[in-house]
């Protein structure tokens, strides 16, 4: 099995929502670092498991669009506590969404909201 992996970093902001969280309920900021992991058994007639070019402007799309936002502002977060959990489904279905490789198998993406904690989402794609 083959993997790709691509990584960025970016800022954004959000505070949670239905319980008592102290002080993550007050807006902050956090400087988030994203993977997107890319799984295969074949590579294309290329060499590759997928045009990393494709990977990495789709990604870049999808960071610019959190960059420097609050969370709980956008559409794909209404009603949802902004967790990193419910952070790492709503990535990696958008970028299953845009990344098209007929030989990719999984995608995963692992978000860091700091040093020590992570969440990650993995969809099987066929």
């Amino acid at each position: 099995m083959y993997t790709l992996a691509v990584k960025r970093d970016f800022v954004a902001q959000h505070f949670l929502i239905g319980g008592d969280w102290g002080a993550e309920n007050f807006w902050h900021s956090h400087h988030y670092q994203l993977e997107v992991q890319l799984e295969g058994a074949e590579l294309d007639q290329h060499g590759y498991l997928v045009d990393i070019v494709d990977v990495e402007q789709n990604l870049n799309d999808l960071v610019a669009h959190y960059r420097d936002k609050t969370l709980n502002d956008l559409p794909e977060f209404a009603g949802l506590n902004p967790s990193i959990e419910h952070f790492t489904r709503i990535v990696c279905q958008t970028l299953a969404e845009r990344i098209k490789a007929n030989n990719l198998s999984a995608l995963a993406v692992t978000i860091w909201e700091n040093e020590i904690a992570w969440a990650s989402y993995r969809l099987t794609l066929r």
